[in-house]
């Protein structure tokens, strides 16, 4: 993302972790109906990741489940994957997705979620029984191909909310409480951090990382109840990955930038060439995210990279398989379906997503809707550098395929162009096209 012309861019036992120490607590008997859920956490100071894994002993495929239960005062669930879950009160019930619901006998499937506080689950409930083996299995409930919709954050294999790119280095930057207010949007993909001096993260490698507009941006998104991923990377600039040592250098900038805003998200736009085609850096990037990964559970991991008309050319594949080998755990891979030769841009944005999801199958094992749960499109409004068109009924289109497949993130350079300037080419603070201000950012709070 940025410009190249103008784009500066873009389980039978449950662990307890307690003071470093990990107590095993015995899961009950499997019961004759089969289904048992047991729970697991890790834990640290001020909050957990709990998982759930469902086991099915009976001689009976199970078709769709659901289990509930209640967490203390003090303790709440933020982010979840693999689950729908929806509460009333500190009462939680949740529910399996399109992917996971059919569990064969002697099979498990298992979700998970991040919770803020020590408090363990209590009172589980599985299929209208106890966890330990006493629910009959129901008549498949309701599944969706996607959870809600959340806030700025989201959640490993869980929906983000559309955070279309923002760069304040650039573009005549609008006010992003104005743009929230007008159009319903809730977050923001904050462009760019780089590098500054080495393996220091700056923004556009020369504002500070703190304390000045970005920041001021980012305040004010939370403010109006909104949120901020944080994008590393874009096209022009000098990137972190080239500049860290190694990958642990690199896990400590991004980790930096982290903790300086509490983010969620972290999004690496990786398609400069000294990244995206430079085997040694872009394995770095992948360690690099592991280490993030493993550091910051909670945290959702993004690669943003450049695509084909039929998908991820030969460097996007090779870090599709690197992701894989390296064990990176990455949350979701979004492709720019833009400046790639387009002709009719959803026609050619669809291919180009299918080519990815047959991708990450091929690469995963995994299903269609796991692939799609993985997978995001990141779009630009109006004129592109290579003249390509998007307009406004061609981007509602291209949400409405990624919402309908699960896609679970949807973003566009940028909300700095998202006004109109009809015959006006492809410049830094409007679109190129005919348009009503902040429209596509409107259209994409639809997702």
């Amino acid at each position: 993302m940025g410009p190249r012309s103008f784009r500066t861019l873009l389980a039978t036992t449950a662990s307890v972790i307690v003071s470093g120490a990990t107590v095993l607590v015995m899961s009950p008997a499997f019961a004759a109906t089969g289904l048992t859920a047991t729970f697991s956490k890790s834990a640290w100071e001020t909050g957990y990741n709990g998982t759930y894994t469902i086991a099915n002993s009976g001689g009976t495929a199970v078709n769709g489940w659901t289990l509930t239960f209640d967490l203390p005062a003090g303790t709440t669930l933020g982010s979840y994957w693999d689950a729908l879950i929806t509460s009333s009160g500190n009462h939680y019930t949740a529910k399996n997705r399109d992917y996971n619901a059919a569990i064969a006998p002697g099979a498990s499937v298992s979700f998970g979620f991040v919770a803020s506080g020590t408090g363990s689950p209590t009172n589980c409930g599985l299929n209208g029984g106890s966890c330990s083996g006493g629910g009959a299995p129901p008549p498949p409930p309701p599944t969706t191909t996607a959870p809600p919709p959340g806030g700025g954050g989201g959640t490993p294999g869980g929906k983000l909310a559309a955070a279309p790119y923002l760069y304040e280095g650039w573009g005549n930057p609008p006010n992003p409480a104005t743009v929230m207010s007008a159009t319903g949007i809730k977050a923001f993909t904050m462009a760019f951090m780089n590098a500054s001096g080495g393996c220091n993260p700056a923004w556009d490698s020369s504002r500070p990382l703190t304390g000045g507009a970005d920041q001021q941006a980012i305040n004010a998104i939370r403010a109006a109840s909104g949120d901020v991923e944080i994008s590393f990377g874009g096209w022009s600039g000098t990137k972190l990955g080239p500049n860290c040592a190694d990958a642990n250098a690199l896990a400590g900038a991004y980790q930096k930038v982290i903790d300086a805003y509490k983010l969620k998200v972290v999004d690496i736009d990786i398609e400069n060439s000294d990244e995206f085609e430079n085997d040694a850096v872009r394995r770095r990037i992948v360690d690099a995210l592991k280490i993030v990964k493993q550091r910051n559970p909670g945290v959702k991991t993004v690669l943003t990279f450049g695509t084909t008309k039929t998908g991820p050319n030969y460097y996007g594949t090779q870090l599709i398989n690197e992701t894989k080998a390296a064990g990176a755990n990455i949350d979701v891979y979004t492709i720019m379906p833009f400046d790639f030769g387009g002709t009719n841009m959803y026609t050619d944005t669809v291919n180009a997503a299918e080519g990815l999801k047959n991708a990450l199958k091929t690469t995963f094992g995994w299903s269609d809707a796991a692939a799609y749960g993985h997978m995001g499109i990141s779009g630009m409004n109006g004129l592109t550098d290579q003249q390509e068109q998007v307009s406004p009924q061609t981007w509602t289109q291209i949400r409405d395929y990624a919402r309908s497949k699960g896609l679970v993130r949807l973003a566009f350079w940028s909300v700095n162009r998202d006004r109109p300037c009809p015959g006006g080419g492809v410049v830094s603070n409007c679109s190129g096209i005919s348009q009503a201000d902040w429209e596509f950012t409107r259209i994409s709070a639809g997702f």
